[in-house]
């Protein structure tokens, strides 16, 4: 009885598992190709030279950020290598680059949502995936827009601030570093995104039904 219990467990989180590495694999990859294209687009050709501009979830994934993503929750993926000297308004160019990613992010539960709210597939497991991802999505996007670093949300904060703060911010940022490890830790960050990120899903099912 005990075997076959183990068992189911072991089957389950495979289960789990294969439900979940979809939609975080689709939401790390193609939101750091956003911020490589953006900065792209504007002129910097960093992320390109470093072979960043691809759909290769390999070249984007950090194996032990990404395997505490799927521990504890909370990882990282490779950050995309920028140069902002090369934009021709510096400050505009790293909150473009930056909000890139969050917005690829939104992009992609918008349209997982509208694939399960047309109801194109039937198979239980597939639209659990489809979920799953519409889920993390917002969830990462949602996450990386707060104003912690190392997350994309600090940048575009910095870039708003004078020229003067903004040097400051970047002086002391490593302090925000702990604040953020220890939000973590002690799971306020886990409280706050968890409600947010349903009120988003929810927004997102309002907004189709207007439109449909």
């Amino acid at each position: 009885m005990i075997f076959l219990g183990f068992t189911s467990n072991i089957i389950d989180s495979i289960i789990n598992l294969g439900i979940t590495l979809p939609g975080l694999i689709i939401a790390i990859t193609l939101h750091e190709l956003a911020h490589g294209l953006t900065a792209y687009a504007l002129g910097d050709p960093t992320a390109k030279n470093n072979g960043r501009l691809t759909l290769n979830p390999i070249v984007h994934l950090d194996i032990i950020g990404f395997l505490m993503l799927l521990i504890a929750r909370f990882g990282w993926a490779k950050p995309v290598p920028i140069n902002p000297l090369y934009f021709k308004n510096r400050k505009l160019g790293t909150i473009l680059v930056s909000i890139a990613g969050p917005i690829s992010n939104f992009i992609i539960a918008i349209i997982s949502v509208i694939i399960l709210d047309l109801g194109l597939f039937t198979n239980e497991i597939l639209n659990a995936i489809i979920f799953v991802t519409a889920w993390y999505n917002v969830g990462l996007g949602i996450f990386n827009l707060l104003p912690f670093p190392p997350l994309d949300g600090s940048k575009i904060l910095a870039s708003l601030l004078p020229t003067k703060f903004e040097m400051l911010f970047y002086k002391y940022e490593r302090y925000l570093y702990v604040i953020l490890i220890i939000l973590v830790l002690s799971k306020g960050i886990g409280t706050f995104i968890g409600p947010v990120v349903e009120y988003g899903l929810e927004i997102i099912y309002r907004l189709i039904f207007i439109f449909k």
